[in-house]
């Protein structure tokens, strides 16, 4: 006999989401009465097959409180929801109605606000930012802890210590629409350092596909021959192993802050990170699809925001098919094939013992073509905000505005997409010797940085508050003539690319017209195909351009094999 329950999703201090038909769900007995109240709304429904899901119709978002300057930290009032089934009655206090995304992905998702640049100071100088959040449980397997651990889980608000480990993007993108829209926001985190994202994804999608079918290949591989128990001794030897190295590895750390990542190896011994793959491995295909998402789906959402890609570059050139599929199947699993994916572009990184493997390349290209190709997709572009030898960026409030930038012209039209983007490629074409490079979003000019100059500021909105913003004022000047910054190159039918001398096209803003010494006949063009470099150019609301190439034909050697690259630092976080 199932016990009755109510997902654990559903707690004190949840948000609900507004203007949409709300599902309430959870598990039971077949044949059970369970009945929902809320707001004046009773819904009766009946459990089928050990689950049972109540509907609420739309409902307007939660007033705010009279007093703005209460020390609880959310301005918006709650209310009283009870679900109920014959004797037993669940009672959710503090319930609010407003704006509900998910924040998926992995390490730069999850980096919490406690450790971002200044987020010790956000924690304690933000007054009622009107943002709530569900963590979802990381447990990779279900086993008896996960239900246990489950159980205790709920959604918090800013003033709980709980706020310092939520996501700092999850965080920064929710407080910006909380400002903007007037309404509480809650955010749903459902992520976890060093993921693929064939994680998130049900192993049904990977099979049925040849190429994504690889993934699944390369797991069972892995096991094959081994029985669930050897598995399990296996990967506790190693969860073992591994929490005594990074004490080690912490103390080294310590000492020098800069201790190179073989130095660290030589005195800690191997990091053997992400562990023997394995059937409770966090990091197998499908896994945490089964034990996070499905914990939290079809929660009623407004959409996904989304950071990921780091640990699928070892197979780049897959990577745009593995993305596409993923979002179909999040948005078919909440059963809204029209549900906004936002997704941040990764930016410039590279370990400094690596050669320029030019892998992030193709993420990023990939990245930005489902942008161009899938319907409601936005894409925040932080070119400007990666660090050298550094694969989690601290400087997360420019993330989370970006991608509420995103929000605000896809999602709520409260700004144009032209004020959403820097210049983006459209198109090119040869003149001479010369060859004339079209963007979208760039009627009104380019900003560009010489190469001593500080660009991309910390912030992801201008002063107008929807508008832009992110190149710092000083340093910058509108491009005109001939200019030195980096970044473009050029390249004829031979395909070896050199570095492009720019000059803006006198009659069209939006053109750059490129040229190198000895290419007659130009063809190709590229900017910031590089792991990591320079980023020089903006458009006039200061955000980067985006990283392309003009053709996908341009490759002059094997850049972006599919090969594993060493992670060089912790991922968990």
């Amino acid at each position: 006999m199932a016990e009755f329950c109510v997902a654990a999703v559903f707690s004190d201090h949840m948000v609900l989401q507004r203007d949409k038909n709300v599902k309430i769900f959870g598990e039971g007995e077949d044949g059970a009465r369970v009945t929902v109240a809320f707001l004046g709304q009773r819904v009766e429904t009946t459990v089928e097959n050990g689950r049972w899901c109540a509907v609420l119709a739309p409902m307007a978002a939660s007033g705010k409180k009279a007093a703005a300057s209460d020390s609880y930290g959310d301005m918006f009032a709650g209310d009283t929801m009870t679900v109920s089934c014959g004797s037993v009655v669940r009672t959710f206090a503090d319930v609010a109605v407003g704006e509900v995304w998910l924040a998926g992905g992995q390490s730069n998702m999850e980096l919490e606000l406690q450790n971002c640049r200044g987020g010790m100071d956000f924690l304690a100088n933000d007054i009622n930012p009107g943002v709530r959040f569900y963590y979802t449980q990381k447990n990779a397997c279900k086993d008896a802890h996960f239900y246990e651990a489950e159980k205790n889980s709920g959604w918090s608000t800013f003033d709980s210590e709980r706020a310092k480990c939520w996501s700092a993007v999850g965080y920064f993108f929710a407080k910006r629409l909380a400002k903007q829209l007037g309404v509480v926001v809650g955010v749903i985190g459902c992520n976890w350092g060093g993921t693929s994202a064939s994680a998130w994804m049900d192993k049904e999608t990977l099979s049925r596909d040849a190429e994504l079918k690889s993934y699944l290949d390369d797991y069972e591989a892995a096991v094959a021959g081994k029985s669930e128990e050897q598995q399990i001794a296996e990967y506790r030897a190693y969860e073992k192993y591994d929490a005594e190295w990074n004490v080690r590895a912490a103390a080294c750390y310590a000492e020098n802050p800069a201790m190179s990542w073989d130095e660290v190896q030589r005195r800690c011994g191997e990091n053997q990170w992400p562990g023997p793959m394995c059937c409770i491995n966090p990091f197998r295909p499908a896994g945490l699809y089964e034990c996070m998402l499905q914990r939290v789906m079809p929660y009623t959402l407004r959409g996904f925001i989304y950071y990921q890609g780091e640990s699928d570059d070892h197979k780049p050139k897959m990577y745009e098919r593995l993305f596409r599929e993923m979002i179909a199947k999040w948005r078919e699993d909440w059963e809204d094939l029209s549900l906004p994916f936002l997704m941040v572009q990764l930016p410039m990184h590279r370990y400094a013992a690596d050669p320029d493997y030019r892998h992030w390349c193709l993420i990023r290209e990939a990245q930005m073509r489902v942008f161009e190709t899938v319907k409601n997709t936005g894409i925040a572009v932080i070119l400007d905000h990666g660090e050298f030898n550094e694969i989690h960026p601290k400087e997360k409030e420019v993330v989370g505005e970006r991608l509420a930038l995103q929000a605000m012209w896809l999602v709520y039209g409260l700004c144009t997409k032209k004020s959403a983007f820097g210049p983006v490629y459209r198109d090119a074409v040869r003149r001479g010797a010369e060859l004339l490079v079209r963007f979208d979003f760039a009627e009104d000019g380019f900003v560009v940085c010489g190469r001593d100059a500080k660009c991309g500021g910390n912030r992801g909105f201008g002063a107008g508050g929807v508008s832009g913003g992110g190149a710092a004022a000083k340093s910058t000047s509108t491009l005109s003539g001939d200019v030195t910054a980096e970044g473009f190159e050029i390249a004829g039918a031979d395909k070896k690319f050199v570095p492009a001398q720019v000059f803006l096209d006198e009659n069209h803003a939006d053109v750059l017209r490129l040229f190198a010494e000895g290419i007659e006949k130009p063809v190709y063009a590229r900017y910031c195909w590089t792991n990591y470099g320079e980023v020089n150019y903006f458009g006039k609301n200061g955000l980067p351009m985006a990283p392309f190439r003009t053709s996908r034909k341009d490759e002059e050697d094997a850049g972006g094999k599919e090969s594993r690259v060493e992670i060089r630092q912790v991922m968990e976080l």
